[in-house]
């Protein structure tokens, strides 16, 4: 357990950019796992909701969260950091409880509360951690970017809640939304190096971009469900059309 903190904690310094293809279950988990170059893997809660039959905004049952959570650690040999969305309405039990899953990290997001309560949610998590002894890789997320209409002040936002964040301890600020070039080379200037965290969506900077740009790591929420689960769909209407088993 310890030793894959360590190691998450190390692969956000790591000058190659850490990228992580979201997983929502065990049988996604190893697949990921399997992939060369895979160094770390991280759960979506958007995409494990809806494998449950759910809705995303902690809408899961916790328990069954952190049940598919600890089988994923169990069946994988990477670190695993886990989407905690706000931490359930108890910040410190459910980071306790993730590590107790197995959890490497976590994303914790603010959902764009008041800067003292989000800050105050950081402080929190980070400490719930230290109780546990575990060096955990909190990734503070902050929704400035996904506020509707709220492009024009989202970067100033962003930054001062990133910071708070990081005073608070938090290893890095991730802040989704559709990046350009320019806002996120201002995030990386205001964050530091290797403190930032992205969301990779079509028309977002590449992955060598993003490296060059001095980010920490990309991970892609629920787009590899998506990806998935429209597979699925293309292959069934090939079979129940009556043709062959497409070739793997």
């Amino acid at each position: 357990m310890t030793e894959r903190a360590v190691e998450l904690l190390r692969l956000h310094s790591d000058p190659e950019l850490l990228i992580l293809v979201n997983v929502w279950d065990v049988a996604s988990a190893t697949t990921v796992a399997a992939v060369p170059g895979c160094r770390a893997v991280a759960t979506a809660s958007a995409a494990m909701a809806a494998a449950f039959g759910y809705p995303d905004g902690e809408i899961l049952p916790i328990a069954m969260m952190l049940e598919m959570l600890a089988r994923i650690v169990g069946a994988v040999g990477v670190p695993v950091t886990a989407d905690l969305e706000a931490g359930y309405g108890d910040v410190a039990s459910t980071v306790a409880r993730a590590i107790a899953a197995g959890a490497a990290g976590a994303n914790l997001e603010d959902q764009m509360r008041p800067l003292a309560e989000s800050a105050k949610a950081v402080r929190i998590a980070v400490r719930a951690a230290e109780v546990e002894g575990v060096p955990f890789v909190l990734n503070a997320r902050t929704d400035a970017f996904l506020e509707p209409g709220g492009q024009g002040g989202a970067l100033p936002q962003a930054l001062q809640r990133g910071r708070a964040f990081l005073e608070e301890g938090a290893a890095c600020v991730f802040v989704p939304g559709r990046l350009d070039a320019d806002q996120v080379s201002s995030l990386v200037e205001g964050l530091g190096p290797h403190r930032l965290s992205v969301l990779g969506l079509p028309g977002t900077p590449t992955p060598s971009e993003l490296a060059a740009l001095g980010v920490a790591r990309v991970s892609y929420g629920p787009y590899p469900q998506l990806v998935a689960l429209a597979t699925l769909a293309r292959t069934a209407e090939l079979l129940l059309a009556g043709a062959p088993p497409p070739p793997l």
